[in-house]
């Protein structure tokens, strides 16, 4: 999602919109250009907790990092000394992988600060609702409250699904491949047109479908920067209301429409819907990506054919396993 930020308070503001939920002892790293991902962890309490953080933050960025590459620093905490500090630290180990941080903020739930002229300011309901608006009209839905409320809106009732599943599965077993694609499909696009809930009977025809790899391949090849935020949406739904047995392929297609859509937190949460019991490649694979800070961009400059989608995740995430170790912080 690409907002126009022109103030720190406007910035701070942003980020709730640009992770998905309200962030809250957190250390977030913003991207003042679309080279690099954004990034929150924790806010660490002792030096092996910053060394942790910084390991899951220093090789993604290190592989990324352009020349030009430059992030804002920004820290959610109640102690905005120890978030000043904590900025520093970063900000000389980021430059050692060569990213500039010429921005460095503390927030609270009601102020911003700049560390680097100690200038600060409230958060206002009037840019609250400035950037809120100017996200509805990007399509992004609003941020939950926080990182457990986002997990749990995942979770719903699975029984309407669960009843109707012995009749899917009689019919599923009596159709042909070709017919289920050409169902999911109509399904599909029935949703981009009009964003409405699938009925229980038809989504647990449509989650059937899915069992089928060709089926879902088909459905998965539709997900670009166009269609993705239909897509959070409808997997969303979906990935609400499948029982178990079901809930694999849907968990994973909404953890790559929303890694392909900007929104790591969610894709996070969704992978953790997979369920653990039986192994599911596809999840193994998104799973790489978004741990590996790999870009979305590079989805769509891939021209496999539209059946390779595991090959083409592969592709991805195996780009990051190929590539030298990055530099030792600057510290």
């Amino acid at each position: 999602m690409n907002l126009s930020i022109r103030s720190p308070e406007e910035l701070v503001v942003s980020i709730p919109h640009l992770l998905g939920f309200h962030p809250n002892e957190s250390l977030v790293l913003v991207p003042l250009a679309p080279d690099l991902p954004v990034v929150r962890v924790d806010v660490p309490s002792s030096a092996r907790e910053r060394e942790q953080a910084w390991d899951s933050i220093g090789e993604v960025y290190a592989r990324c990092a352009q020349p030009t590459s430059r992030v804002a620093i920004v820290t959610f905490t109640t102690d905005s000394d120890y978030g000043d500090r904590l900025s520093q630290d970063f900000a000389l180990r980021l430059g050692g992988v060569g990213v500039a941080t010429p921005i460095r903020l503390g927030a609270s739930e009601t102020a911003w600060i700049d560390f680097g002229n100690q200038v600060s300011g409230p958060l206002s309901t009037a840019t609250r609702d400035r950037i809120a608006a100017s996200t509805v009209l990007n399509g992004m839905a609003q941020p939950a409250a926080s990182r457990t409320s986002l997990a749990d809106s995942l979770v719903g009732d699975r029984q309407p699904i669960t009843d109707h599943l012995t009749d899917a599965r009689t019919h599923a077993a009596s159709s042909s491949i070709r017919a289920e694609t050409a169902f999911a499909l109509h399904r599909l696009r029935a949703f981009h047109t009009d964003g409405k809930r699938l009925p229980d009977l038809t989504a647990t025809q449509l989650l059937v479908a899915l069992e089928s790899i060709p089926v879902r391949d088909r459905l998965w090849v539709d997900m670009n920067a166009q269609t993705a935020t239909s897509h959070v949406a409808l997997w969303s739904d979906l990935t609400r209301r499948a029982p178990d047995s079901l809930r694999a392929a849907p968990a994973t297609m909404l953890a790559f429409a929303s890694w392909l859509n900007g929104n790591g937190a969610l894709a996070w949460c969704a992978l953790d819907q997979v369920p653990k019991d039986k192994p599911y490649d596809a999840a193994h694979l998104v799973t790489a990506l978004v741990q590996n800070g790999v870009h979305p961009h590079e989805w769509a400059a891939l021209t496999t054919t539209a059946h390779d989608v595991s090959q083409r995740i592969e592709a991805l995430s195996s780009t990051t396993r190929t590539r030298p170790d990055p530099p030792a912080p600057g510290i």
